[in-house]
């Protein structure tokens, strides 16, 4: 069955947990369809779906994503066995292998196979999900008699993906797929090895939920947005997952200038290569018009739920982002 389009806000609002509850409710009352967490450090992103479930009624909750690194099958399997029950028909657990810097720096883990340790994470969860009692020797993990009580409606399993394989084993396995961060021409492209793998699997783009995180600026000074954005993911596409993405979708060149211009720790040289051009195809800045116009061209391109990210620097900018998707504003 094809999926509904929907607007998202992105969480959390920054470190206090009580700006989250905030922000979600107001974009419950305002019409937004769900909100999604990033999951990389405090506050915790599985506690605050809890949280919030206790301050809201109607909105979808999603998390994109969880390493799969630094929580094991069992664990994620009991996080989303409360979850689903806290909210019902309306969470979703998105997984993925996340970057090097967060694994490798942030938690001294090891980066190994990951498309195999996504695959066998998600094959396993659902499995502990639907209470069978594990029995799991395979390349990247083990399990062997956990069971947790089965769920009626357990939460759907997301899985965060960039390229060819790793999309692909989504449309193979996963309810859904979560992309970030890509240039426009790239996205036809995605959507093509997603229809692979579920091909391969027997089924069809109509069973795969696409969720996309879209870094929006509803702004009169978009030369500012653009600079912000450089400064801010010109790391990003330093860090070896999204630098071989960015040459994967078509722009080789500037993939190798922000390589080279990292390793010589060169900043210039780095953000030099999100030209204007670019940085206009990967983030979205204008006016609200323009955006609005972006964010369909997207969904008709085979997106389903976009999450609006503001690049704002301001509380100001960042609420005129928001209340331009408010549902008085904007609808598909």
């Amino acid at each position: 069955m094809p999926f509904n389009k929907r607007i998202s806000i992105t969480l959390p609002a920054g470190p206090n947990v009580q700006d989250s509850i905030s922000s979600i409710q107001w974009a419950e009352k305002h019409g937004f369809d769900d909100a999604w967490l990033a999951d990389t450090g405090a506050p915790d992103a599985l506690t605050l779906c809890g949280i919030l479930a206790g301050h809201t009624q109607r909105i979808r909750i999603g998390v994109a994503v969880t390493p799969v690194y630094i929580r094991t099958p069992a664990v994620l399997a009991a996080s989303a066995y409360c979850l689903s029950q806290a909210l019902p028909n309306r969470f979703v657990l998105g997984l993925g292998s996340s970057s090097e810097t967060i694994m490798k720096a942030w938690h001294g883990q090891k980066m190994e196979l990951p498309l195999t340790r996504t695959r066998d994470t998600l094959l396993m969860v659902r499995s502990m999900l639907a209470g069978e009692k594990s029995d799991f020797s395979l390349k990247t993990l083990h399990s062997k008699g956990y069971r947790q009580p089965p769920l009626d409606n357990p939460s759907p399993l997301y899985v965060g993906a960039l390229r060819g394989k790793m999309i692909e084993m989504a449309g193979e396995h996963a309810d859904g797929v979560i992309f970030n961060l890509w240039p426009r021409p790239a996205l036809p492209k995605m959507i093509s090895h997603l229809k692979a793998g579920a091909e391969r699997a027997g089924r069809s783009l109509d069973d795969i939920e696409v969720v996309n995180r879209f870094m929006v600026c509803v702004t009169d000074d978009v030369a500012a947005a653009r600079n912000r954005f450089r400064a801010a993911f010109a790391p990003y596409y330093a860090n070896p997952v999204y630098n071989k993405f960015l040459a994967w979708a078509g722009f080789e060149q500037a993939a190798s200038t922000i390589a080279e211009g990292w390793q010589e720790k060169d900043r210039a040289k780095t953000t030099s290569a999100l030209t204007d051009e670019l940085v206009d195809e990967i983030s979205i800045s204008g006016s609200a018009e323009y955006c609005h116009q972006r964010i369909r061209e997207a969904t008709d391109g085979g997106v389903h739920t976009a999450i609006i990210a503001p690049n704002a620097v301001s509380k100001e900018e960042l609420q005129a982002t928001y209340e331009a998707f408010s549902a008085d504003r904007f609808s598909f």
